[in-house]
């Protein structure tokens, strides 16, 4: 899976009040915004391959089922990489302006997809909102996720592909894409919020 991650943005020149000529520090919801950026990008592309690998989509649904899926994984494995390494209020912050971001992508790509407008954040939020808490309760070991927590994400993977006949999904995205989303998302982290995995 080769996937180019934007981790860090250009510097701006803007004149600040009193501050000709500099850059201003990347504030944590700055920062957010490229975290969601790339789990967006990072979700679509694990998407793209396992279409690529003959998984069947038979419905829109089953599109939106399973990009919501690995955007809500990611967005928990960011959350325990960032645990204790950024303070409470700062990662709150960055968790829930990256979930905001996403919304805004979610809701504008459904949006192109389906049938029209409509207000598609809002159940892209419930369903964050129902999962992140499943997350919470599985094992974080090591800098990554435990088997509880990859096993959760094949489950529901599994769950949205249950009605095409794609028996070994589950088995799939646990053993093929996850390690490699979470290798990017590691990456990402670390460059981004100079975090390393722990």
């Amino acid at each position: 899976m080769a996937l180019r991650i934007k981790a860090t943005w250009h510097e701006s020149k803007r004149v600040y009040k009193g501050r000709r000529n500099r850059s201003r520090e990347k504030t944590i919801e700055d920062r957010a915004g490229v975290v969601a950026f790339n789990i967006w990008k990072v979700a679509q592309h694990v998407y793209r391959h396992m279409d690529e690998e003959k998984f069947k989509f038979t419905t829109e649904n089953q599109i939106i089922g399973t990009l919501t899926e690995w955007i809500a994984f990611l967005l928990a494995v960011i959350d325990r990489m960032v645990y204790g390494q950024l303070s409470e209020e700062d990662r709150a912050k960055l968790i829930n302006t990256a979930a905001g971001h996403l919304a805004r992508n979610m809701n504008e790509n459904i949006a192109d997809m389906a049938a029209g407008p409509g207000d598609y954040s809002g159940p892209f939020i419930d369903a964050l909102n129902r999962r992140l808490p499943e997350y919470a309760e599985c094992s974080y070991d090591n800098g990554e996720p435990g088997y509880a927590f990859k096993r959760l994400l094949g489950e529901k993977i599994g769950d949205v592909l249950a009605e095409s006949d794609n028996k070994w999904v589950e088995e799939y995205v646990v053993e093929i894409e996850l390690p490699e989303a979470v290798k990017m998302i590691t990456s990402l982290v670390s460059a981004n919020l100079g975090i390393k995995a722990q």
